[in-house]
């Protein structure tokens, strides 16, 4: 196990098997032929041999939204999708473009479209290097249950901005205040596409850094977090790189986190110049 055995297993695909999901010709997703199949006999979507289209017909957010919702209903009626979670997600190749449509998060996968999130590190300077708090995810998690997470994290709801979301879960999953929370540093973005049995997952993951003082101490309060411990960023890479105990994607922002604060450096890593270019 390595770090760059978890960036490798993020990008893990192959779309030989997918067909082109598009909105007023754009292609905004990758679908496979089961769920084709189901689509094909729902009204406002378009299927052909060769792809999957929201009918033209439909030119507003509202109808290719409606349209998205009766296919994502007929998913789960055939079991396609485990559930819906009522929450709606963008759909959309780049996050500063407008929408095409919402759609309920528990369907993203299913069409294979772009999931956005915010991962937050919430870190506490050292003498010599940071410690970070990690989170433990409950057991009842549908994720990754009783995994190792990083202090908040959270898939991003439509109409709220990057900044108001890392705020919401903030307090939600780590009990910060509004305006301490508000003053998480925007440090990079983490991208890969990873095939599941649900489907393929394009996601983008917007990371945050959040320095915290040496008397602070995250509680949860929304029951997705059964611990947290504070422990140094070093010691959380190390459990990175030789095991499996973080969520799977968790990994990549730890990594990027020691990365960017010199604890990954050319001279410790051998790996390191794949590791860079795989977190970018």
């Amino acid at each position: 196990m390595s770090i760059l055995d978890h960036i490798q297993r993020c990008n893990a695909h192959d779309l030989t098997a997918y067909k082109p999901f598009l909105i007023a010709g754009e292609r905004v997703g990758w679908v496979n032929d089961v769920v084709m199949d189901v689509l094909d006999g729902v009204d406002g979507f378009d299927v052909t041999t060769q792809s999957i289209a929201i009918s033209p017909n439909l030119a507003t957010f509202e109808d290719r939204s409606r349209a998205l919702t009766d296919g994502s209903i007929a998913l789960l009626e055939v079991r396609l999708i485990r559930g819906l979670r009522n929450e709606l997600y963008g759909v959309k190749n780049r996050w500063t473009d407008a929408a095409h449509a919402a759609i309920d998060r528990g369907a993203v996968t299913a069409f294979g479209l772009i999931s956005y999130g915010v991962h937050v590190n919430g870190w506490v300077p050292g003498v010599d290097e940071p410690d970070l708090w990690i989170g433990t995810r409950s057991m009842s998690s549908s994720v990754d249950p009783g995994k190792l997470d990083n202090m908040v994290a959270g898939g991003q709801p439509y109409g709220l901005s990057l900044r108001e979301n890392v705020v919401k879960e903030a307090a939600e999953e780590a009990n910060v205040p509004s305006i301490l929370a508000a003053q998480a540093k925007p440090v990079g973005a983490i991208s890969y596409v990873m095939e599941t049995p649900a489907g393929i997952r394009p996601d983008v993951l917007y990371c945050f850094d959040l320095e915290l003082s040496q008397e602070f101490t995250p509680e949860n309060t929304d029951g997705e977090t059964s611990a947290f411990q504070r422990m140094p960023a070093r010691v959380a890479g190390e459990i990175v790189a030789t095991s499996e105990q973080f969520k799977f994607n968790c990994n990549l922002v730890v990594a990027h986190f020691l990365l960017r604060h010199g604890l990954i450096n050319p001279d410790n890593e051998p790996d390191y110049q794949a590791i860079a270019l795989g977190l970018s």
